[in-house]
């Protein structure tokens, strides 16, 4: 009887373990990824692929309270990164800066809650992006809906 009830909370930790892991709550320094799709094969109409959903970058966001400034670089790229300064960070999750004109081209300016927040007509890369499980599934060649979530 005791073994089982050590199985029991052993495999409720791996499911917790698994749902903070998937989505992506728990990050290094501070970090938040945005997990980018592609539109393969298709067009976007709105939020949905008429194609094949593919797997795109990873950009990664590392946001500093006490310096105020976020560090922001594609994950595996050998591209240089880039730095905001002069920013609003409240936490990882959300902050704002403004443009700096000579850094390499990102996906965002800001992060609200945790989500990119991406204004039509700036500099800023267009993207969609699903969350961390639907990325990693992607890129293993799972294809489980043609709709991007963020």
């Amino acid at each position: 009887m005791m073994v089982l009830r050590w199985l029991v909370i052993l495999f409720g930790l791996i499911v917790v373990a698994i749902a903070i892991w998937a989505s992506d709550k728990i990050g290094l320094q501070g970090e938040r990824t945005v997990y980018s799709v592609r539109c393969e094969e298709g067009i976007w109409e709105g939020w949905r692929c008429t194609g094949r959903l593919m797997a795109g970058d990873r950009y990664r966001f590392r946001a500093s309270r006490s310096r105020q400034e976020v560090i922001y670089w594609i994950v595996g790229s050998s591209g240089a990164s880039g730095k905001y300064s002069e920013c609003k960070v409240v936490d990882r999750g959300n902050w704002t800066c403004p443009e700096v004109r000579g850094q390499p081209v990102t996906v965002t300016h800001e992060m609200v809650k945790g989500h990119p927040v991406f204004r039509d007509g700036e500099t800023e890369l267009p993207f969609r992006a699903v969350a961390k499980w639907q990325w990693w599934l992607l890129a293993a060649g799972v294809q489980v809906t043609r709709q991007a979530t963020e």
